[in-house]
């Protein structure tokens, strides 16, 4: 039956064609390429041998059914659309397409459908002629991986790397600009001795099982690459702090200097390492491979076996983390910090709405740490519960002196999550309110966007205990995480505060403007007012003010001041703007 199906739909073709049928015929049953025919309606009339080859369906299983059934999945609808659209229109189409065989395998193909027209010119069958792809990708992707590869190692080459870091970069700063990555430049340390005494094949046995170790110590997104000689590079990404980026470089010396069996012989080698930062060292990969190249040869000049950070105005390695770490403890124990306050002012009538308190630490042994530098630190070694207590008993400590002056401005206090997270947070904090006799609704709490997204049914509770007490709640860096406007109604919160990377680029990229906007927007609609930080100049401000943003803060109006400049700034401001009390 089928056999006379066929018969009469290669009849219907030879009505409109002047060769035999009996040609046709052959042709069909023989070509490697796969044949497919259909009526006006797209149901499927016949396929030819090739077709059954390559799909794994046989004729009487896809007879009177569509294409679809070829269908794999990998296209949206509009790309089927499209293409019919493009057949209405022209009569033809062709390009690579994906299908799925009977056995569930999804594969590549080159498909040509032509739209069959008889004597009146209307539309009376389809017919698709198609290529398996397969092999032919299989061939390209091994050349791509020859191209990409280095071929003695089997890690990345050079040009792959560069290629694989310029994507991650562009990748990067398009999502976060809180985003940090490593990069390590390796040298492996006297190897010319090696190749010179042993042999060119010892040398090359020795880069193949440092390759072998060193991705053992690899994630997925990490980047491993021979740069060349004896030199390896690598981006270990989305590093949270140094302290973890050199935790990993002190990794890499373990593994490397582990004795290696060759040829009965153990053999010992080492390794100098050069460490630079996106983005604080660099933005590009040009620039970040300079600095820990060059950080590596300041390695390899003082000792070997070891690594150093690359170092401009920040000089930060190994024996600064130590220092940091006992100086750290030594400021906590003796209350070396201090609390500088940046205003917060409300658009409407330009009155200071509020202040932020930001921490600074000026150390005898290490001068002026960055916050960027010590906060992390101490987050990673439970420090930062400790040093978080300080800091309100500070802010407490300025209530009551702008209290003093007539000053009533609430305070907003970064708390960490870790310390959010602590099941005694809510103790610590009425405690320490208690023994400075400061009423809760002198302050603000900021947490991170981060932090109210994580454990959602304990933050909850958390949230609307410390509502209770009298707190403002403000989520900190809002656009840096994962969450939605919509989901954050889920918490008592009173002010979103747009992350400063939206904030900088308003000026000149749409796309963030955009967003700006639209946060807004839809803050407002959940009752929450929303302060832009990171404001510098007055175009921005001129932008907020357009998208009805309620509280601006940042350099454009004051830096962070210590408390007796922020008293002094109030005055002035307050004298500027009586007016408009």
């Amino acid at each position: 039956m089928n056999e006379v199906n066929n018969w009469n739909s290669l009849e219907k073709l030879n009505s409109i064609s002047k060769y035999p049928t009996a040609l046709i015929t052959k042709i069909f049953e023989n070509v490697s390429e796969g044949i497919m025919i259909t009526d006006k309606h797209k149901k499927i009339e016949m396929v030819n041998p090739a077709f059954e080859f390559v799909t794994g369906y046989k004729r009487d299983e896809v007879i009177g059914k569509t294409p679809a059934v070829l269908q794999s999945g990998v296209h949206e609808l509009p790309f089927y659309l499209n293409m019919w659209e493009k057949i209405r229109q022209e009569g033809i189409w062709q390009g690579e397409i994906w299908n799925r065989r009977k056995t569930g395998d999804v594969y590549p193909e080159w498909l040509t459908i032509v739209g069959v027209t008889n004597d009146a010119g209307e539309i009376s069958n389809y017919c698709g002629i198609f290529t398996d792809l397969s092999e032919r990708k299989i061939v390209e992707n091994e050349l791509e991986k020859r191209l990409l590869t280095d071929s003695l190692t089997d890690v990345s080459n050079r040009f792959a790397y560069i290629e694989r870091m310029d994507s991650l970069l562009e990748s990067t700063s398009a999502i976060s600009h809180s985003v940090q990555h490593a990069v390590y430049f390796l040298d492996l340390d006297r190897f010319k001795q090696i190749n010179d005494t042993l042999g060119h094949a010892v040398g090359d046995t020795i880069l193949i099982e440092i390759a072998t170790r060193l991705q053992t110590l690899l994630k997925n997104k990490d980047i491993i690459a021979r740069y060349g000689g004896d030199e390896f590079i690598i981006t270990l990404t989305n590093v949270k702090n140094v302290r973890e980026a050199a935790k990993f470089a002190e990794q890499i010396i373990q593994v490397i200097e582990q004795p290696m069996d060759i040829n009965g012989q153990n053999i010992f080698i080492s390794t100098s390492i050069g460490i630079s930062m996106y983005p604080v060292d660099g933005e590009s990969t040009e620039q970040l491979t300079h600095c820990a190249d060059k950080a590596m040869t300041y390695s390899k000049k003082n000792g070997r076996n070891g690594y150093s950070f690359y170092f401009d105005e920040l000089q930060t390695d190994s024996q600064r983390v130590l220092l940091l770490d006992s100086e750290l403890r030594k400021a906590i124990d003796e209350r070396e910090f201090e609390l500088y306050f940046q205003p917060k002012i409300e658009m409407d009538n330009e009155q200071i709405q509020g202040l932020e308190a930001l921490v600074r630490w000026n150390s005898e042994s290490l001068g002026f740490v960055s916050p960027a530098e010590f906060i992390p630190y101490a987050e990673e070694t439970g420090l930062i519960i400790p040093l978080s207590e300080i800091i309100i008993e500070k802010a407490c400590e300025a209530v009551i002196k702008l209290q003093q002056f007539g000053l009533k401005i609430p305070i907003a206090i970064n708390i960490s999550s870790i310390h959010f997270k602590q099941s005694n947070f809510l103790e610590s904090v009425q405690v320490i309110l208690e023994r400075y006799n400061t009423p809760a609704n002198n302050f603000e709490i900021e947490v991170t966007e981060r932090t109210v997204m994580n454990s959602a049914t304990e933050t909850v509770s958390k949230l609307v205990r410390l509502k209770q007490l009298g707190f403002k709640i403000s989520i900190d860096d809002f656009g840096t995480g994962y969450s939605s406007l919509s989901y954050l109604v889920r918490f008592p919160l009173d002010c979103l505060k747009i992350d400063r990377s939206f904030i900088q680029h308003i000026s000149s990229l749409d796309e963030k403007q955009a967003v700006v906007d639209a946060i807004i927007q839809m803050s407002h609609r959940l009752k929450m007012k929303v302060v832009a930080e990171g404001v510098e100049q007055a175009q921005q401000v001129d932008i907020l003010r357009k998208m009805n943003c309620d509280i601006i803060q940042g350099y454009y109006y004051s830096k962070p001041l210590p408390l007796d400049e922020l008293l002094e700034f109030i005055e002035f401001w307050e004298i500027e703007h009586q007016g408009r009390k």
